[in-house]
């Protein structure tokens, strides 16, 4: 029987948010089983390249990277937030170590093609050259990784690369040695059937409902790439998806609790 591993997604207002960040990894920190973390952080590099005077762009809600977006991305998501949340767990006495794609090549990507717009550095992950042997030994070590959202493209670029993506492909990557379950944890109470109204928590969504949903317009926008992210996961060997509120996080994994969130499942 496989060991079970928890890929744990934070991101949201919670990384922009000191005391939830410090509550939440308070909570991660206390989680028995086998664990990976992975964050993003966008608000917090925008908020940066404000002050140096960098222009950002957007197309489709997705950032568009040039060259200075992109090396504050790498300050930000591979310097700051991610030494900051491995300097949390350990004090929280979880040991730590934190990774950008580059390091020991564990997530190689490549430039995103140009198609209808350029989106400049960013990459898509090459899922099936993740370095799943290196993760695993980390793991074996009883050391939590914890990944950044940025990849590399093996000739010296690094690239700035959605964290939700990362997370499903980590999750794929390393299903055929362990039983993935796969968290995003952000601030809503789950997938909400009305955004407005937080008690509105779908429960479980699998493909027929998910058809409906988004026929109906009862999902909302932002919430459609995470979900397809998740089904992804699940078709290519992922355990189960969940998508829940960031205090809940150690009552689902310790204890089992299905009370709040949404599970994503065949």
């Amino acid at each position: 029987m496989k060991q079970e591993l928890y890929i744990v997604k934070i991101g949201g207002n919670v990384i922009d948010n000191p005391e939830k960040l410090e509550a939440f990894l308070k909570d991660f920190s206390e989680i028995q089983k086998p664990k990976i973390l992975v964050h993003g952080g966008g608000k917090l590099a925008t908020k940066l390249a404000e002050k140096l005077e960098i222009p950002q762009e957007f197309f489709e809600g997705r950032r568009i990277t040039n060259q200075e977006t992109r090396d504050v991305a790498v300050m930000v998501y591979a310097g700051l937030i991610n030494k900051n949340i491995v300097a949390t767990l350990q004090k929280n006495k979880l040991n730590a170590i934190g990774f950008s794609g580059a390091d020991a090549n564990v997530i190689p990507a490549h430039k995103r093609p140009v198609k209808t717009v350029d989106f400049g550095w960013v990459g898509d992950v090459e899922t099936e050259k993740i370095n799943a042997e290196f993760i695993t030994k980390v793991i074996a070590e009883n050391v939590c990784p914890v990944f950044c959202a940025i990849t590399h493209d093996g000739k010296g670029n690094l690239l700035n690369t959605n964290a939700d993506t990362i997370a499903s492909s980590l999750a794929v990557a390393l299903s055929s040695d362990f039983d993935i379950n796969l968290v995003y944890c952000f601030e809503k109470n789950g997938v909400l059937e009305n955004i407005e109204d937080e008690n509105s928590v779908i429960s479980k969504i699998i493909p027929d409902t998910y058809a409906q949903l988004k026929e109906n317009n009862i999902v909302n926008e932002g919430m459609i790439p995470k979900i397809d992210n998740a089904f992804a996961a699940i078709e290519k060997g992922v355990k189960s998806v969940f998508i829940v509120k960031e205090t809940f996080l150690k009552k689902l994994i310790n204890e089992n609790d299905r009370t709040s969130g949404t599970e994503i499942t065949k």
